[in-house]
Parts: C-alpha cells; structure tokens; sequence
C-alpha cells in the first residue's frame, strides 16, 4: 500500500464506487465523501495529500469547498467535472485548484495526473531535501548548493528552481510555470518566465560545464536529472 491518502468527492455513488476501486487496486489510501460538508469535514480531521473534487455536489458546491478549503491548505485539488465549459475551468482554477478533468475521462490519465503530486511527495526526503545531480535544495532552511557552493536566490527563484527540480525530464510550458510559481491570478507577460530563467541560469549554470537548465525552442524549459 502506497503512503499517498486521497480524498474522493463524488456524489455518484456508482462513479465514486468505481474511482474508489480503481485507486485503491492502484496502492492509494482513499477516503470517499458524497457533498460538500462531509468534504469540508474530513479534510480537517485527516491530511491527504491530494482531494478529487467534483464540482457538481450538494451542500456545498465544489467551488466553494475549494476555495474553504484553501483559506487554511494547499493540499492539492484536482477538479472532477462534467462541464467543459471553459469559464466552469477558469472559475475552478481561480478558486484555488490546480488541475481539472472533465467527465467522462480516461482513469489512466487520472492516474497520470495524480502520479504528478505523488512524484513531488516522494522528492522530497525526511530532510525535506531535493536533489539533482550535484544540486540539493533543502525546504527546511531555503538553502540551495551545487557541487557545495552555496547560491543565493530569490523567493520567486527558488520557487521557479523546485518546480523545474521536482519536474526533472520533464517540460513544462511557461503557462505551467507561472500557474505554480506565479499563480493563476498573474495578468503580466509569459516572458516573466524567460526573465527569471536567465536569471537562474547565471546562477546555478553559469560556471559549472554541465549545464542542468535545458530550452525546448517553442514549448518550455527542463532540468536534465539522473
């Protein structure tokens, strides 16, 4: 049994019965609630490293539990939604969710979604350590070394640093970027993101032969990573 507990929000009992199932036969620790409150409530007794939420239950809808919930967590919310309307998303994401799938999905891409937050759980150690390569950012003191020299940054340096280091192999897209670091309220220019990826660059690569921060021409930025 894995050590990840999701909290399943599904107010259909025979889809919530199947997401259940399928988790579960997956290794997660799953607790189920069918409304809004029962949701509310859980999640302040128990910590969960992840809440499925649907938007459309009763009590209290799936936005409002998401933006409660965020007052006082930032446990990740992903967003289960029949709508596809784009503002439904919009509104989802402006509340405080960070991902959404609308129904009828693929459980597999679920999967995939969820493997995203588990993956970022597990890079951090008991040290609350993340590490690539000859680089180590440690949570705890917000202090970065690589190959033991120590590099001064920013908040919203390091904050662009752990996500390309949790992400390592993987591209991500400047709107990626600015929806984790800057957040979906950030109204400014994508180029922000270029801006501070210079500024990383002279940082952690300038100096050093293996360049670790790596441009996909078109589409983002990666972190090469063992």
């Amino acid at each position: 049994m894995k050590n990840f507990k999701i909290l399943l929000v599904e107010d259909e009992k025979q889809m919530a019965m199947f997401i259940e199932m399928e988790l579960n036969h997956e290794g997660y620790k799953v607790d189920v609630a069918y409304d809004g409150r029962e949701c509310l409530k859980l999640s302040e007794e128990k910590e969960y490293d992840i809440i499925l939420l649907d938007i459309m239950i009763p009590g209290l809808n799936g936005i409002e539990v998401c933006r409660r919930i965020r007052q006082s967590s930032s446990v990740p919310i992903i967003m289960l939604t029949a709508k596809s309307d784009i503002s439904d998303k919009i509104l989802g994401l402006d509340v405080g969710a960070n991902d959404y799938l609308t129904k009828p999905f693929a459980i597999e891409e679920l999967f995939a979604r969820i493997r995203v937050y588990e993956r970022n759980k597990s890079m951090r150690n008991k040290d609350n350590e993340i590490k690539v390569k000859d680089i180590v950012m440690d949570n705890k003191t917000h202090r970065v070394t690589r190959d033991g020299r120590e590099i001064e940054l920013t908040k919203k340096e390091y904050d662009l640093l752990e996500m390309l280091l949790i992400n390592k192999n993987i591209v991500l897209t400047r709107d990626q970027l600015i929806e984790k670091v800057w957040g979906y309220e950030y109204v400014g220019h994508t180029n922000v993101v270029d801006v501070f990826i210079r500024y990383l660059r002279v940082k952690i690569d300038d100096g050093f032969e293996d360049k670790l921060i790596t441009t996909i021409r078109g589409v983002g930025y990666f972190i090469k990573g063992d």
